[in-house]
């Protein structure tokens, strides 16, 4: 039974590491295939079980936001954080761009790289693993890096569970895991989640969410395995709207803020998601075969600046046929990683609508015209376009690891894929931002374009000592532009991000820590320039240059008691580029990018008494940070937000109360100018509390 031994021993390492830094971190998909962080050549970080639990992480940002380099807040504190990995994903207007995040391998990214996190269940989630920089065999069309999220295997022995929580402004969440043996070859759980928060300290800022998995398992006589998961989502969320410098100073002395005067008062974004995976594993001598198939079908109702959006007729479909080969190359042990992979995303008759409910105010003089002051709710108007669009990615990728003497392990890895738009549409009315009102649209239109993506990356990893390893990565990848850019500028142009990065990682008995230095050069970046009107354009910027150093270690004081620690230092410019003002192009060489901490550290400290006492304290601290591309303000951060959690455990039972942002420090998740000089602030959440009863059965 060599397949049941290897994947019951995967899990047990990965038990231990949660507790016991005296091991390596296992990284299970960096180089798919098990491997301990100190051997990947390149900046990689686990989030493991234990810190889930800990923290009580409900959402993705909380789990990844001290990891060092990764910008990760969420104004709304439901599954919509601003996810950036080094810089990458910055031109994002909403959620995750140049990111891939995958579950079980399994891309939730599409493959115009938009990211739906209304997918992920983080309580049914073991592990995350974050790989920083361009150039991984999984990344298909992103040039930040990698999440993979690793969820409960049902091969996996573990006890049910019941968990209940409950907390101030309205949050409830209720989480329940059964998982058993059928028989001797099959395998089944089921997990169900409930989670609602009302966030009344800001407008339409409420969420709640539904969410139902079923894991199916069966052994074959011949030790493969196929593993399926069947799982149904409904995620309900209001998306609050920015504020202004005088609304959020209002904001930091009240910590509440309503009534602000934003145009489009009831985003949105409700969606039902509908997804099989079914991945099945065979050893065949040296070669083990691991294909893998998807489908999704989901459909979302999601108001936006100035548009209605409604589709429910939206189907993706991907499989990815992997094979591992194991083999002996300059007289040591290598491995062979190979695979093609197809994804398409088909969208029919996806629908935009005007508001319905609005108040029009009369213009302030010639040549002005009538415009909206304010929506009045979230119902439909007139249909104002429809759209079909398919979007397809299928490609290859090929990755050998090899040691050519001793203490020296080598990675080669490229990728190539095509990817390809198809998109056709009516567009009978458009949101005009100038006059901000309804103008005629172009009519019909299309949009027909595909790009040739290649990454690639050559990664080496040397053992200094027992415990300490230094290595050095240089890879390359591309970035194709998505959709909704394409619509605004279907000029734009791929990419090209070209990494160095060196660094030393070390794990021995009572400390363990990483250390990278890189240097990123970006070529055409697409950026996101603000107009007066707070709409997204896009661009290619000439060159952009992005250097950083980053650290990450804990220090293991005694076996009760744990310190660590994070560390980054940005420093990302404009190498050459022209930002457009009105009709004039102005240079903003040399200027540093937006939004991006030249500094950001983190520290925490974990306590566990043998008598089942715990406590954590997390804190986390942003420098300041340019508001705009031509860099005329600065916004100055925030420090030592800090979440504090206390707990018990005494046999099955686990009691634990999480406090977030403890001192209730009111501060801006996001502020931003434009290039007219408006500013605007997204508030972060202030002080909660939680308290979490578990029971395992």
């Amino acid at each position: 039974m060599k397949y049941r031994y290897s994947l019951i021993t995967l899990f047990t390492l990965s038990s231990l590491n949660a507790q016991n830094i005296s091991l390596d971190a296992i990284s299970i998909t960096a180089t798919k295939i098990s491997t301990g962080t100190k051997e990947v050549s390149q900046s990689i970080a686990v989030v493991d079980e234990k810190t889930i639990e800990d923290k009580n992480i409900l959402n993705i940002q909380e789990a990844i936001e001290n990891i060092p380099g990764v910008n990760a807040e969420s104004s709304t504190n439901s599954p919509s954080p601003r996810l950036i990995i080094r810089g990458a994903g910055l031109k994002a207007r909403y959620g995750v761009r140049e990111v891939m995040v995958m579950k079980d391998g399994v891309p939730l990214t599409d493959p115009d790289s938009f990211t739906r996190f209304d997918f992920i269940d983080i309580q049914d989630v073991s592990s995350i693993e974050v790989q920083k920089g361009p150039g991984s065999i999984n990344a298909a069309n992103a040039t930040g890096g990698v999440i993979q999220l690793i969820t409960k295997s049902v091969f996996e022995e573990d006890k049910n569970r019941i968990k209940l929580g409950v907390g101030d402004d309205g949050q409830r969440n209720l989480n329940l895991k059964v998982r058993s043996a059928i028989s001797e070859n099959d395998f089944a759980s089921v997990t169900f989640s409930k989670r609602k928060i009302d966030n009344s300290w800001r407008d339409n800022n409420n969420f709640d969410a539904t969410q139902l998995s079923l894991k199916y398992g069966h052994f074959f006589e011949d030790d493969s395995s196929v593993e399926t998961e069947l799982s149904y989502t409904e995620s309900n969320m209001k998306i609050p709207t920015a504020m202004t410098a005088e609304e959020f100073a209002v904001f930091k002395n009240t910590g509440e803020q309503h009534n602000t005067s934003a145009q489009f008062q009831h985003s949105s974004r409700d969606s039902k998601i509908f997804a099989l995976n079914v991945k099945y594993e065979k050893e065949v001598g040296e070669i083990t075969y691991k294909p893998r198939f998807y489908f999704n079908t989901w459909d979302h109702f999601h108001p936006v600046t100035g548009l209605i959006n409604e589709s429910d007729n939206n189907s993706v479909y991907g499989t990815d046929l992997e094979l591992n080969y194991n083999h002996n190359l300059f007289g040591n042990k290598a491995s062979l990683v190979a695979g093609v992979t197809l994804k398409t995303d088909i969208t029919k008759d996806a629908k935009k609508y005007e508001y319905a409910d609005y108040v029009i105010l009369p213009a302030s003089g010639w040549p002005f015209s009538p415009y909206i002051s304010e929506t009045l709710s979230d119902n439909k108007g007139d249909l104002a376009q429809t759209e079909d669009s398919t979007t397809t990615l299928y490609g290859a990728y090929l990755m050998e690891t090899f040691s050519p003497i001793n203490g020296l392990r080598c990675d080669i890895s490229t990728r190539v894929d095509k990817l390809s738009f198809d998109i056709s549409g009516n567009e009978i009315t458009a949101y005009d931002y100038s006059i901000k009102n309804y103008t005629d649209g172009i009519g019909e239109y299309s949009i027909d374009k595909s790009y040739k993506l290649i990454s690639s990356r050559f990664g080496a990893t040397y053992k200094l000592t027992e415990t300490t390893n230094v290595y050095l990565s240089v890879a390359t990848a591309n970035q194709a532009p998505t959709t909704s850019e394409l619509g605004e500028n279907e000029s734009l142009e791929k990419s090209t991000s070209l990494n160095y990065e060196v660094g030393v990682k070390t794990r021995a008995q009572n400390i363990s820590f990483d250390f990278a230095i890189y240097q990123n050069d970006v070529d055409d970046e697409i950026i996101q320039i603000l107009d007066a009107n707070g709409n997204s354009v896009y661009d290619n910027a000439g060159k952009t240059q992005k250097r950083g150093l980053e650290f990450n270690g804990v220090y293991k004081l005694s076996n009760n008691l744990d310190f660590g620690g994070s560390y980054a230092f940005s420093d990302f410019k404009f190498k050459k580029f022209n930002e457009k003002v009105g009709a004039v192009l102005v240079s903003r060489d040399t200027n540093h990018l937006p939004y991006i901490p030249k500094n950001q550290y983190s520290l925490f400290a974990a306590f566990n008494m043998d008598n089942g006492f715990k406590s954590r304290i997390t804190t986390k601290s942003w420098g300041s940070y340019y508001m705009d591309n031509a860099n005329t303000k600065k916004y100055e951060g925030f420090k030592f937000a800090t979440d504090l959690m206390i707990g018990y455990t005494y046999k099955s039972h686990n009691i634990q109360l999480n406090i977030k942002n403890i001192t209730n420090k009111y501060y801006a998740m996001e502020a931003l100018k434009d290039v007219y000089g408006n500013e605007s602030y997204k508030a972060a959440a202030p002080m909660s509390v939680m308290l979490t009863y578990s029971y395992l059965f």
